[in-house]
């Protein structure tokens, strides 16, 4: 009896860390605040900070553009950057 729906879109990130995110990467342009707070090191504060950059450029074209968002800086980059996707 399996579920149904079936899998997802594909193997999520080999070795991935305590499976403790989104097992799919997470969309930056379509994530709520509350989906966004589910990754590593992303509280209420940055999620909305994601959202304004993601409001006030139409979107995220590349998840490199994550840098630009006040509060990520390269170690927090580095811990997302496998975990979104634009």
């Amino acid at each position: 009896a399996g579920a149904p729906g079936g899998g997802g879109v594909g193997a999520g990130p080999a070795g991935a860390p305590g499976g403790a995110g989104p097992s799919v990467p997470l969309s930056l342009n379509s994530a709520t605040a509350e989906q966004l707070e589910t990754l590593p090191g992303v509280g209420p504060v940055l999620a909305q900070h994601m959202i304004d950059y993601r409001t006030e450029h139409n979107g995220f074209r590349s998840v490199d553009e994550l840098r630009q968002v006040t509060g990520i800086g390269d170690r927090r980059f580095a811990d997302l950057r496998p975990l979104v996707r634009p």
